[in-house]
């Protein structure tokens, strides 16, 4: 008889989030895989569960991990899936396992709980009907203007995560694509003595969050843009370069373009041969 993991949510802060369920599913492991077995431990030892054995995923140990975990569930053990705060498999290696749980044909369930995403989102006071969740987006080069591009025009309202030390800066990025006056919520620390929900706009997020060095883990929610109007030949013409600048082909570029902009392929083709000065054929 073969085992299962189970992915258990654990508290984003405060140690009295964690349920009933997420206890009795930790004490009845016999491997809980984490990030950092001293942060879990800290949980487990709160929980009162006596010497747990611990398997450690995170990018440096993935594959053996997967592996380790993946043999324990085929010899019937039953393997805990948990984060360093919410719900696994969120932007963190929980993902990979999962997976590789997956494909070795074994089974995967979940005990629900806490997730600083959906917090951020439902205290935000923006539209929660739609919204799209992005992660922690890339920290430099093209992919990052390509993401902030896409938010930028992004309908729906999004949610990202940032750490302490560049969230002003990912701020003042957000400001330059979307507008300063693009409304916004920045939550820190959820669910902890010192949490804070500021919303208002970009430009006065930025002015708040530069005041003092910014501290805890951040939520930033970012309110959906309008219906786009129909980009006009300099718009095009504009976003084209900027795609061809950052290394894209011009078809990559075209591609790009059409997609963010809303234009017909062609006309984006078209507009990045002749920025190209190239006589590609589509």
């Amino acid at each position: 008889m073969t085992g299962s993991l189970v992915l258990v949510a654990t508290p984003i802060g405060n140690l009295g989030d964690v349920s009933q369920r997420s206890r009795e599913a930790l004490a009845a492991a016999d491997l809980i895989a984490c990030e950092d077995s001293r942060h879990s431990g800290r949980l487990v030892k709160h929980l009162g569960i006596a010497d747990p054995t611990y398997v450690v995923v995170n990018e440096h140990t993935e594959r053996d991990a997967c592996a380790r975990i993946v043999d324990a569930i085929t010899a019937g053990k039953t393997v805990a899936l948990i984060t360093d705060a919410g719900t696994p498999a969120i932007s963190d290696p929980g993902a990979v396992v999962v997976r590789a749980v997956l494909d070795a044909g074994l089974d995967v369930s979940a005990v629900p709980g806490p997730a600083a995403l959906v917090m951020a989102l439902v205290i935000s006071g923006l539209p929660t009907t739609r919204f799209v969740f992005e992660g922690f987006i890339p920290r430099s080069g093209g992919d990052r203007d390509h993401r902030l591009a896409d938010i930028a025009l992004e309908e729906r309202t999004t949610i990202i995560y940032e750490s302490p030390h560049r969230v002003v800066r990912t701020l003042a990025d957000l400001a330059n694509a979307c507008g300063s006056d693009r409304r916004v919520a920045v939550a820190r620390e959820l669910t902890k003595l010192h949490e804070e929900v500021w919303r208002g706009t970009l430009a006065g997020a930025i002015e708040h969050f530069s005041a003092k060095e910014p501290q805890g883990e951040f939520v930033v929610v970012i309110d959906g843009a309008g219906p786009a109007a129909p980009a006009n030949d300099e718009q095009i013409a504009g976003a084209v370069d900027a795609a061809l600048a950052n290394g894209l082909s011009v078809r990559d570029a075209a591609d790009h373009v059409a997609t963010a902009l809303g234009v017909a392929r062609r006309t984006a083709y078209r507009v990045a041969l002749s920025r190209r000065g190239t006589s590609e054929q589509p």
